[in-house]
Formats: C-alpha cells, structure tokens, sequence
C-alpha cells in the first residue's frame, strides 16, 4: 500500500521527546519501517497546520542530491531553514555522510529545529551513537510489525470477541487462523496482507536476510571493526542454530561444541563475536536471566530470541515445528513492544519463561502451546506456584480454553495478551 499505517506506539515514543535538543535517532532490523516512521511523525505535525517551508525531508541515498559530505549536508540545511519558525529535519539512511555525526551536532546547537534521523543498523549501533552524539540523543528502537499491528495492516476488522474478523473483501478469518500466518510469515511490514504465500515470503525474506549479512555484519565488520567475522558459511550455520534453538538457553562454548558437532570447526571466540553482531544488527536479543530468590541478573546462558519469527521459517525452511518456542518468541516480541523490561526467571533449579518488569509492576508469565495434560500444568504452573511474593503470575495458552485462575495464577488466551487486555 501507499497509504502510510498507523504505528501509534512508535509514533507516540518519536513524539514525546518533540521540540528538545535530543536527536531521535530510529533504530531496528533494516526493512522495519523506520523511514515510514520519520513519514508518521512529518505527517502528524502536518495536521497542525504547520507550513511546508517548516520541513526539510532528505532520503540520504538519493545521490541525486549532491549530498555526500557532512559540509554539504549542513549547507543545505541550512539553505532550506523555515525564514519564520521552528525546522523539521528529517534524514533518512543518514550513514551515507561522511561526517554526518559532527554535521548533526552543529545543526543541533546552530539552527532552530528538531532533528530525527534514521540509519542502516551498521552505523547506528549504541556504543556509536554514544561516542558520536555524546548523551544527545534518544534512540527510538523499532520492531516488526506486533500481531495487533499485523492484523490491522493485513485489513481486517476485528468482532468485539477478538476471535475473528472480516477482511476487506468480506472474507471470515479466524483469530487463530491470523495467529498461525503471524509465526509462519512473522511481521515485516511490506508483505504483512493475506494475500502473500511461501514463495512470495521465501524470495523476501531471502533478500532482507542477505542485506542483513552482507550490509549491517560484514561490511562493517570488514573496515570498522576487529572482530573475528570472515567466514560465510560458518555465520549462515550459527544463524540457522540460533533460529532452530529460540527460546533455548545458549552460550557461546555450548553453540561452538553444537556446531563442531555438526562438522563445523568454530572456536568460543569465533562465535561470541558472531552472537555480538547478530544483536547488533537486530536480528536477535538476548533474554537475560534473572535470580528471582537472589533479585540479581545472572550474566551466563542467555536466551536469544528473533526480532521476527518469519526470520526462522525462512532459515528452517518452512518447517511446522516447535511451535510453543515460536509462539514464545512472539510473546517476547509482543512484551519488548509494549515497552516491558524483560528477563528469563530462575528460581531454585526452575525456571519461569518471562519475569516483566514495567513502571514498578512485575509478573511473572509461562508460555505455553496448551495446557491439555496434566504433566504441561504441573511443568507450567509449578514454578509460578514456587515464587512467594505477591507480584502478578500467568500463564499465556496458545490453544485450548481453560479456567480462568489457578491458584491465583491467570490463565490467558492470545487474544487477551496481544490486543493488551492484560499488559
């Protein structure tokens, strides 16, 4: 579609820092929907009634431009200021400049104008902006559409239920159907609409993976860092592993052994630096864990999950496996979304899937694909049962309709999860 969609909780985080000296810089996994963002926030302020010659608007790889200097980029910003109020500047793929960061920061203390800027994940990683932008900034990081998102952006209107909708050609879908191409295709903007199949997905997310590796991770491994990033065909296989293992605890001597069992010869090394850069371009984030007893972050055996689940069908090849882990990872995504601090809970030996902490309330939350037999509910709702404080517990059910409390645990549907009922 042309029409720009709604992102409001995006939108809303862009805005909230409007008209300070911050820059706000998008970040995310590339193809996420940063440059419609800066399009959102131009958007809404147009509907103040706020001039043209309030705007200047660059996409930075239009070499049509004549832009390839820092110089250049300040002079004509500069040309273009607003003669009668404040400027809006918005710089798209902005690590094309050479010298963007110090062009930036004069305009920032020169010029009457609110910055947003977006960037390949290459050159837009923390550490860099920390150094380049120096505590004047804040960054605005951006997901994959969540499945609330993706409903809407696939046309349809949901029943006041929540357990199916309407398309826009009059077409019944089931909320559970939704569900099912939401952890099959997963949530990149361009293909989230019903009418997209296997094959249309495999060649997308073909291409977006290999800008991903070829752009963000060895390019900028090759002139910018010193990490031990060379080999194709090893990073391809240690990718696959992490997207077959979502959800698993991992390390990096446990992913070197797996894969030197498999035939691959990779030291720890080797592949802690390419854990590191697969975070860094936003292809995963690691879930740490948390002491609940001991109330401490433990720094060993992550949990690494995908910034899009449609990622693992693509690398696993479309394999309908292990969809509790898949919709586990959902469930991460939909928290980080919402803006929740996110940790994997130990407690004595057991384990609970996500402890969420957000604006002084925690809960504690199991995944879980059903709760049919009796030994799920015990491995489920045993570890809730063993947490002795008075924060919130519960459990998220993917199929199946159950009471709706357990000992004071709250059993919940997708639908009351998703479409923020309960978080």
């Amino acid at each position: 579609m042309s029409e720009l969609l709604a992102r409001p909780i995006y939108l809303q985080r862009a805005l909230s820092f409007r008209d300070t000296d911050l820059v706000k810089v998008v970040t995310g996994l590339r193809r996420c929907g940063k440059s419609s963002l800066l399009a959102l926030v131009r958007e809404s302020l147009q509907t103040e009634g706020l001039p043209d010659s309030s705007f200047v608007t660059l996409n930075l790889e239009d070499i049509g431009l004549g832009i390839n200097t820092g110089n250049d980029l300040y002079d004509y910003c500069k040309a273009h200021l607003n003669p009668s109020g404040r400027t809006y500047i918005f710089l798209d793929e902005i690590q094309r400049i050479k010298g963007w960061h110090d062009a930036v920061n004069a305009m920032r203390v020169a010029f009457d104008c609110d910055l947003y800027v977006t960037g390949s994940n290459a050159f837009l990683l923390s550490s860099e902006l920390s150094t380049y932008l120096s505590g004047r900034y804040v960054e605005v990081r951006m997901l994959p559409l969540s499945f609330e998102e993706y409903v809407y952006f696939c046309g349809v209107k949901l029943n006041a239920s929540r357990t199916a909708g309407v398309t826009l050609s009059g077409e019944i879908v089931t909320c559970d159907d939704l569900m099912s191409r939401y952890l099959t295709y997963g949530g990149m903007p361009a293909i989230a609409n019903l009418d997209v199949t296997q094959g249309m997905h495999e060649a997308y997310m073909a291409g977006l993976y290999d800008a991903v590796v070829v752009r963000d991770i060895f390019d900028r491994e090759r002139h910018a860092s010193k990490r031990l990033i060379s080999n194709r065909e090893t990073f391809d296989r240690l990718t696959r592993f992490l997207a077959d293992n979502v959800g698993n605890q991992c390390s990096a001597n446990s992913i070197a052994n797996a894969l030197e069992s498999r035939g691959a010869r990779v030291s720890r090394d080797t592949v802690a630096s390419y854990l590191t850069a697969l975070t860094d371009a936003y292809v995963f984030y690691p879930c740490e864990r948390y002491d609940i007893h001991g109330k401490a972050l433990l720094r060993t055996l992550p949990k690494y999950f995908l910034a899009d689940v449609g990622i693992r069908s693509y690398l696993e090849g479309y394999r309908p496996s292990d969809v509790g882990r898949v919709f586990e990872n959902a469930v991460f995504h939909e928290l980080l979304y919402r803006g929740w601090s996110v940790h994997v809970g130990k407690l004595y030996g057991k384990e609970v899937d996500f402890v969420a902490v957000r604006d002084g309330r925690v809960v504690y939350l199991q995944v879980t694909d059903e709760l049919f037999a009796e030994e799920t509910r015990k491995r489920e709702l045993d570890p809730l049962r063993s947490i002795r404080d008075n924060h919130e517990k519960a459990v998220i059910v993917r199929q199946g309709t159950y009471e709706r409390d357990v000992d004071g645990i709250r059993i919940l549907t997708p639908s009351e999860f998703f479409f923020g009922e309960y978080m």
